[in-house]
């Protein structure tokens, strides 16, 4: 497996070794100790799936403390462009984000510490999108900020077509409207 760092401490892209053959492909998704000495030490609590049409916004995500979550991230079908907004208080990055084309031809995963708002807009129909979670879901400690926030400076495509948004998203406020992340 390769990891490439993202030039945002914690925040790693990860190269699964995968095996083709004939009979289709074999790749370990996640492996602990493997993961552990690559510096991905998150103990994962809960894994999240989601199918979603082209066009579909979801995001930016972060839960409050003490629900915050580390992720590891992963496209099984078809493809996102997946995004992580560092909210760190005081980081010396703060307000940078980290853009990848996550899909089930490339086999890239993202892993993405605590303290960043996560989202990702989907590039082709159909897509199945599967993530694991250091700490479980809380609703209560739901936040999110706007995805396409001037401030935030993220090149989202354009597909040609009228993006899809939650509600909630949709009215989502803005990164200088946001409360800073001050860990745990």
């Amino acid at each position: 497996m390769k990891t490439v760092d993202c030039g945002i401490e914690g925040v790693k892209i990860i190269e699964p070794d995968v095996f083709r053959d004939a009979r289709g492909y074999f790749c370990e998704t996640y492996n602990r100790r493997r993961y552990e000495e690559a510096g991905v030490g998150a103990v994962f609590v809960q894994d999240n799936e989601s199918s979603s049409a082209k066009g579909v916004v979801r995001g930016l995500h972060w839960q409050a403390a003490p629900y915050t979550q580390a992720k590891l991230l992963r496209v099984v079908r078809g493809a996102v462009l997946d995004v992580a907004v560092d909210i760190r208080k005081g980081s010396p990055t703060f307000g940078r984000h980290v853009a990848v084309e996550l899909s089930a031809a490339n086999g890239r995963q993202l892993f993405i510490p605590r303290g960043f708002a996560h989202g990702f807009i989907v590039l082709e129909n159909d897509t199945l999108f599967s993530y694991k979670c250091d700490n479980f879901y809380e609703p209560l400690s739901e936040r999110n900020m706007r995805f396409d926030d001037p401030a935030l400076g993220i090149e989202w495509p354009d597909l040609g077509m009228e993006l899809k948004l939650s509600p909630k998203d949709a009215a989502a406020p803005f990164f200088g409207e946001i409360e800073p992340w001050e860990g745990t």
